[in-house]
């Protein structure tokens, strides 16, 4: 009984480290990876029971977005600052692009957008805020805008890294009152 047990508990050690190597590097991957299955999912929503019918629209004849840019960097920040970004786009379309909704990945995220229609070769916005506040670390918030396009929703993205409040008193060593 006593050879039994050994060896497992050696091959769960084993796992347990191996599993504790992970590349924190790999993080962009995985979000990349996570807003490809996202984008699947809600390419494959059903239709609705109480639709009649449904053509597929023609997406030359939609509204288009055209970024300058879809991903921020705001670089390395320290925690508290909040970030403000305007995300500027022309609508390529041949249709007014109505923007129907934005939502933040979090809470730490607000966003606002051009409310009326944008009509094709006119310029909207999307302005993203992010507050640091208890948000050390690597960061990569994002807001997704649905929209009469195709496909019909698009992700920007703000990136970069909070250095933590008390990262000054923590390298200093100031813990609180020394004992001798």
């Amino acid at each position: 009984m006593r050879y039994i047990k050994f060896p497992a508990f050696v091959l769960m050690a084993a796992l347990m480290a191996s599993g504790c190597n992970t590349n924190k590097n790999d993080d962009s991957a995985k979000l990349a990876e996570l807003e490809q299955k996202l984008a699947r999912l809600e390419a494959a929503q059903p239709i609705p029971t109480n639709v009649q019918s449904v053509d597929v629209a023609d997406p030359s004849t939609l509204g288009q977005f055209q970024f300058g840019e879809i991903e921020y960097d705001f670089g390395t920040i320290d925690e508290g600052k909040v970030i403000e970004h305007i995300f500027k786009f022309t609508n390529s379309g041949q249709s007014p692009l109505v923007i129907s909704n934005v939502t933040a990945s979090c809470g730490c995220t607000s966003p606002d957008w051009s409310k009326t229609p944008v009509k094709p070769g006119d310029e909207g916005f999307v302005k993203v805020v992010f507050n640091s506040t208890a948000k050390p670390g690597a960061q990569a918030p994002t807001v997704t805008i649905q929209a009469n396009t195709s496909p019909n929703v698009t992700r920007l993205r703000l990136k970069g890294n909070v250095n933590p409040k008390n990262a000054a008193s923590a390298s200093a060593g100031q813990f609180g009152p020394v004992k001798k």
